[in-house]
């Protein structure tokens, strides 16, 4: 079987400068990596190439051994999700934020759905909260529930705890463990909290330079 999400020679270049230089992930599926490196080493714009939010300059990326330029953008959308550092929420309602995506794709979502995500995140009762209303932590709590509601295969996390304060951060992580051991999601997370990774990573890639410096598990990467 092919890994759940690989990549080959990735790489992306602006004015010539390159801020990803021939990535080759593989991550099997049910298997978090994370991704590790200094400010500048281009880990956000890996998760952005993975999605296709940017465009590769050079290389592949494959979702279940198919190159993603074969898929429609909205399938792919469907199938791998990504969460940001920032939620970005909307005016309105936590309900209208998590339903976004399947009304963009004019799909519906069935009755008590977001209510169940909601619960699922520890929001529960929040749907009809203005996000105007929420503190960091309850926003990044929606913004993983609408990421979420498309029932997506990969989720992709750009560092969901650095914004927020100590206190919501390990909410927020143990959140995020909780959600990982109840599912069969396959997850790339960038951070540059090492004991988080410690305390959730499978294997770990570190990047310098846009490149991959080190790969391994965690106890070996971060030693």
């Amino acid at each position: 079987m092919p890994p759940k999400l690989a990549t080959e020679g990735l790489s992306f270049a602006v004015d010539g400068d390159r801020i990803v230089d021939g990535v080759d992930l593989a991550v099997s599926a049910g298997e978090t990596l994370t991704i590790v490196g200094p400010s500048g080493a281009g880990k956000s714009t890996v998760l952005r190439l993975l999605c296709r939010l940017d465009e590769p300059t050079d290389g592949t990326v494959s979702l279940d051994g198919t190159d993603y330029r074969r898929l429609d953008p909205p399938e792919l959308r469907a199938r791998v999700g990504m969460v940001p550092q920032a939620p970005a929420l909307r005016d309105g309602t936590v309900r209208e934020n998590v339903v976004i995506g399947p009304r963009l794709r004019g799909e519906t979502v069935e009755p008590g759905r977001v209510e169940d995500l909601l619960a699922r995140v520890d929001l529960d009762g929040y749907a009809d909260r203005e996000t105007a209303d929420l503190s960091g932590g309850e926003a990044q709590r929606v913004a993983i529930a609408r990421t979420l509601v498309m029932n997506p295969e990969v989720l992709l996390l750009d560092e969901p705890t650095a914004s927020l304060d100590p206190a919501a951060r390990t909410e927020i992580e143990g959140l995020l463990a909780d959600l990982l051991a109840a599912s069969e999601m396959t997850v790339v997370l960038v951070t540059h909290d090492q004991a988080q990774v410690d305390r959730i990573a499978d294997r770990v890639v570190r990047l310098a330079d846009g490149e991959v410096s080190d790969r391994g598990h965690p106890e070996e990467v971060i030693a």
